[in-house]
């Protein structure tokens, strides 16, 4: 059971760190429902592929996933960074920053839960049901994800809207070092 606890929590660490990146930024409050909801899915989902896909998919999904997390998240990293320097994402006559899509929130599930893909083939190794295993992975995702949204706001409310682009490098840097740990 510790095996398992200690594999959802270390594929936690991305999300966790992206939601904390969202709260530094400042963005809308009603992340602290969507973002753990969107990471746990994903994360656990993700996983549930890697275990289904098994052996056959394995090789392919290992090959490209640092890749394809890099490029998503040094795009999304980037954006906090331009907009930190722009002043932050507020509009022109300081409303609060528009919506965020649909498809960022895709786009950063996706980025954040390719490893679980491939951790998702070690799945059967686990003391524990897989289906077990799933259910801490999505579980522990959606609470790291919750806490790291909760700090970021907080340290984002005392030092100001600038560690926007804080919150896009740690991005960025994510994505480096998924990038580098693939090859």
């Amino acid at each position: 059971m510790w095996a398992a606890i200690a594999l959802a929590f270390g594929l936690a660490m991305d999300a966790t760190a992206v939601s904390a990146a969202r709260g530094l930024a400042a963005h809308r409050p009603r992340e602290l429902v969507i973002l753990p909801l969107v990471f746990g899915g994903f994360q656990a989902g993700m996983a549930a592929l890697g275990w289904f896909a098994g052996v056959t998919v394995g090789p392919y999904i290992e090959r490209w996933d640092g890749w394809v997390a890099f490029a998503l998240l040094l795009l999304i990293g980037g954006k906090m960074v331009l907009d930190g320097l722009r002043g932050g994402d507020a509009d022109d006559d300081g409303r609060a920053p528009p919506r965020a899509t649909a498809m960022l929130y895709l786009g950063l599930g996706l980025a954040t839960s390719i490893d679980a893909a491939a951790a998702g083939l070690t799945l059967p190794l686990l003391p524990v049901a897989p289906w077990v295993a799933l259910v801490l992975i999505g579980v522990v995702t959606a609470g790291c994800s919750a806490a790291g949204f909760l700090a970021g706001r907080y340290v984002g409310e005392r030092f100001g809207n600038k560690l926007a682009i804080f919150g896009g490098l740690v991005l960025i840097g994510i994505g480096v070092q998924l990038l580098v740990k693939s090859l």
